[in-house]
């Protein structure tokens, strides 16, 4: 079971190293996307900036962050964790594919939803490993 921790994690943690990398360099092609989610978390979270571009990019540090520690086995719970947190307003910004008029995009956002409700199923698993 240790071989298969050892390379399932990182496999795990390589979408959000590589999407994070993207998002801290250009957290602008993401912010108008992300506004309405992100803003309405600043409303809940006093301390989070009222900006959606640098919550985008704090979104984006969180993913090289958790990604990076989770890919090198260290504090994978709890890696696991900021992950799933971070992922649910991720994909409810980037992927509401029930709000999508064109029908293509609407099955390309729909396949990317359950994509990362398929990701955050594995997070939720390694946050509950205690190998």
């Amino acid at each position: 079971m240790a071989v298969l921790r050892t390379l399932a994690r990182p496999l795990l943690a390589s979408a959000f190293l590589s999407a994070g990398v993207q998002t801290v360099r250009r957290p602008e092609l993401l912010a108008p996307v992300a506004a309405p989610v992100a803003l309405a978390i600043a409303d809940w979270i006093p301390f989070l900036p009222r900006d959606a571009r640098a919550l985008v990019r704090l979104n984006g540090a969180v993913h090289l962050g958790a990604g990076g520690l989770l890919a090198l086995g260290i504090l994978p719970r709890l890696s696991a964790l900021a992950l799933a947190a971070s992922l649910v307003p991720t994909t409810l910004a980037g992927h509401a594919y029930w709000r999508e008029e064109d029908a293509g995009k609407r099955m390309q956002h729909r396949v990317a939803f359950f994509a990362n409700v398929s990701i955050l199923g594995g997070l939720l698993i390694t946050a509950a490993d205690r190998g």
